[in-house]
């Protein structure tokens, strides 16, 4: 069976991971493994949560679940290093965990290439100026915003406690007619189980973070299952 292991910041939404094995017939393994640090979106903290000690952490922890690939599962704790600093955290942690490797910030731009999503509206969790760099970090992906929101939540376990109805209607309020799609950043928020309902009422595809994290994951073991309610990213071939 194909382990992919996941590096998860505190605790906020991580139950969307064994719901996705269900999902998924139990034909693959998503085992998560936790790191600490500050629960709060602001840069300094993110930087600290993301940085190569931790992650090293984070791979040792997954490595008796002896996975086939290792995602860190944070998209803030990602991208507020930038582009290059991302692939340089990224490579870190395979080199740390000796398998392959990647995080939700990559995740988003391959999953958007692989729906061939070229503009796109972001739904953000954050302050303000984290948001900032999500979009930046997109943009440096090949991937046009045509409109950003932030809802200036300032800590993940916040984000965590957000009602599904929440999730649905901050989803479809900031969509955009120009947007091929809508991307929800924050791995801290529970989005699986409102898949459908969110791509349902927009007529379009979302992106979301513990969805593409556990493609990417797939997708670096060479895996693309399809289960329709996981969206139309695992729909896509």
């Amino acid at each position: 069976m194909p382990t992919i292991g996941f590096i998860y910041p505190d605790h906020a939404a991580e139950d969307d991971y064994p719901f996705a094995e269900q999902l998924l017939g139990g034909r693959y393994s998503l085992p998560v493994e936790h790191i600490y640090g500050t629960d709060l979106h602001a840069v300094p903290e993110l930087l600290d949560l993301g940085s190569e000690h931790r992650l090293a952490e984070g791979a040792s922890l997954l490595a008796k679940h002896e996975p086939d690939a290792v995602v860190w599962a944070c998209t803030s704790g990602s991208f507020v290093y930038r582009w290059d600093g991302a692939r340089d955290q990224v490579e870190k942690l395979a080199k740390a965990a000796g398998k392959p490797a990647s995080s939700t910030s990559y995740a988003f731009v391959n999953a958007a290439k692989a729906l061939g999503l070229k503009r796109v509206a972001v739904a953000a969790s954050y302050p303000d100026d984290v948001a900032k760099l999500f979009v930046e970090f997109l943009g440096h992906g090949g991937i046009e915003i045509v409109s950003m929101s932030s809802e200036d939540i300032d800590t993940a376990a916040e984000v965590g406690r957000l009602s599904p109805e929440t999730v649905v209607g901050l989803a479809v309020s900031q969509d955009h007619p120009d947007a091929d799609a809508v991307l929800i950043p924050d791995t801290a928020m529970r989005t699986l189980g409102v898949l459908g309902t969110i791509e349902e009422r927009l007529g379009k595809p979302v992106l979301t973070a513990n969805q593409v994290t556990i493609w990417e994951g797939l997708r670096l073991v060479g895996e693309t299952p399809e289960q329709a309610e996981l969206g139309a990213l695992f729909r896509c071939h």
